[in-house]
């Protein structure tokens, strides 16, 4: 695939395809009844047996083909870090992601990974790895995107306003309506926003990680083999009947299958490819289109009802979205130094935010 042509266009609507599936499967296996904390521990197990066979052949590869310069070692101190890492990043943001995505829609849980980027920013702002210059035009750009996405939020919580009827009479994926309470929506969607912001930290805390023990391939295999491990102990705690653990062949394998094979492996291997083509700004700004897939295949394959609410809040996480990218490319533009080391800078590493961008930490097994 080469860089012209419309390649690099198709694959990136191709990407936001795929994450429009994920959320509209998952939230199919939920309906149905399948325990979200199962779903998370078959979910990572799948991805587990997918990714570590692959990172093992790679580095023994490595070892073989260039022996001068071998496929980092894991130390205790690393797997330790894998440990907690996997703890915050796949056992944590997971479930409470799905526990609230049970509660509220796959609208909702599609709107609400648009913020991902300005939390990470935030985070990145706390932790002082960002700064923001107020009387630059691209600082308060930044500013004005973290509260289009906090009024979004609240706008998805507190409003729901009209609703917009199921595109399909009799959906795919049919099931019994669930009623959700104004006070379970409300908790729902600010878990999702809880989920979010644990998720990138999660992103933030692997750029380090990651110039430590640079092979990225074994690092994400290694924290869903310990998140597997985790979220096996957290499903044996919720779900003692064990009779509900079976799979049949019904929307839940496919549901199991679909985010650890597409979701994880293929998303992540496009992803690499675009970003390497276009560059990471590239990749983010396609992510609204998972919304307005969202939405339109919720509502035929799920027969969910659409809430003028969640389509406005949509809208405002996506400004917020734009907003601070646009703000990231104009430093970018404008060489405007990060509060970063001086040899980092020489290193050509850049701000975490880049770093973990040009590393596609954003495709989250």
């Amino acid at each position: 695939m080469g860089e012209g042509g419309k390649t690099p266009y198709v694959v990136a609507v191709a990407i936001q395809v795929i994450y429009t599936g994920l959320f509209v499967v998952s939230k199919a296996a939920f309906n149905s009844g399948l325990n979200t904390y199962v779903f998370i521990f078959y979910r990572l197990t799948a991805a587990t047996a997918l990714l570590l066979p692959l990172a093992l052949i790679k580095s023994t590869w490595q070892n073989r083909s260039t022996p001068a310069t071998p496929a980092p070692a894991m130390s205790c101190r690393i797997l330790f870090k894998l440990f907690l890492y996997a703890l915050l990043g796949n056992t944590f943001t997971m479930n409470v992601y799905n526990v609230s995505l049970k509660q509220t829609s796959a609208t909702v849980g599609s709107a609400a990974t648009n913020s991902m980027p300005v939390a990470t920013f935030l985070l990145a702002l706390l932790l002082r790895m960002e700064v923001v210059k107020v009387r630059s035009s691209s600082g308060l750009v930044k500013l004005v995107g973290v509260a289009l996405c906090v009024a979004g939020v609240l706008v998805i919580a507190l409003y729901s306003g009209p609703s917009i009827r199921p595109l399909a009479h009799h959906p795919v994926f049919a099931h019994k309506p669930q009623s959700v309470s104004n006070g379970a929506w409300i908790k729902g969607t600010f878990l999702l926003l809880l989920a979010c912001v644990t998720w990138s930290l999660w992103i933030v805390l692997q750029v380090p990680l990651l110039k430590e023990y640079p092979n990225k391939l074994m690092a994400t295999a290694m924290q869903c083999l310990f998140g597997a491990l985790q979220s096996f102990v957290v499903a044996v705690v919720v779900e003692r009947d064990f009779t509900k653990w079976k799979l049949g062949l019904d929307i839940g394998l496919l549901a199991i299958f679909y985010s650890a094979f597409l979701g994880t492996g293929v998303s992540m291997y496009l992803q690499s490819w675009c970003a390497e083509m276009k560059g990471p700004v590239f990749v983010a700004m396609w992510s609204p289109l998972a919304l307005v897939f969202t939405i339109i295949c919720s509502s035929f394959f799920l027969g969910e009802v659409v809430h003028l609410g969640s389509i406005l809040g949509g809208i405002l996480l996506v400004g917020g979205l734009y907003s601070v990218l646009w703000g990231k490319s104009k430093e970018n533009e404008n060489k405007i130094s990060p509060a970063v080391p001086e040899e980092r800078q020489l290193e050509g590493q850049g701000t975490p935010m880049e770093k973990h961008e040009e590393e596609d930490l954003t495709s989250h097994v």
